[in-house]
């Protein structure tokens, strides 16, 4: 059961992680995709005041099923764990961070850009029949 568990909660992370990074783009997803990002920003900044910068209640659930399952010395970023596993190297916490940072704030941007500065033009009607 641990084990479906560790699965749920990497693909709910992987979900997340491409929906922050990719929902702006879809019409019918910026507002979702907005509280989204409203929701992780939260997380990561008013929670982290407790809990660390960037505390995931996601990652802290899936670390704890991870140590139950005998894993230790797990690194702060679910980003971190999964980029030292898909390239076998062990990649530096800090630059896994900026990277994060950037991403999310460029996402931030180009969410809060289509949800309330742009504008859809309607099609003009040049082709008119006559």
């Amino acid at each position: 059961m641990l084990y479906l568990a560790d699965i749920f909660f990497t693909i709910l992370h992987f979900i997340i992680i491409g929906f922050n990074l990719f929902g702006w783009i879809s019409y019918k997803t910026r507002k979702a995709h907005f509280i989204t990002i409203l929701l992780t920003a939260a997380s990561w900044f008013i929670l982290g005041i407790w809990f660390g910068l960037g505390y995931c209640p996601v990652t802290d659930w899936q670390w704890q099923v991870k140590q139950k399952l005998g894993e230790t010395n797990l690194p702060n970023s679910f980003i971190k764990y999964y980029g030292d596993k898909i390239t076998g190297l062990p990649l530096n916490a800090e630059f896994v961070d900026l990277v994060t940072g950037i991403a999310f704030l460029l996402a931030t941007l180009a969410s809060a850009y289509v949800n309330f500065f742009y504008k859809k033009k309607a099609k003009s009607s040049t082709h008119t029949l006559q």
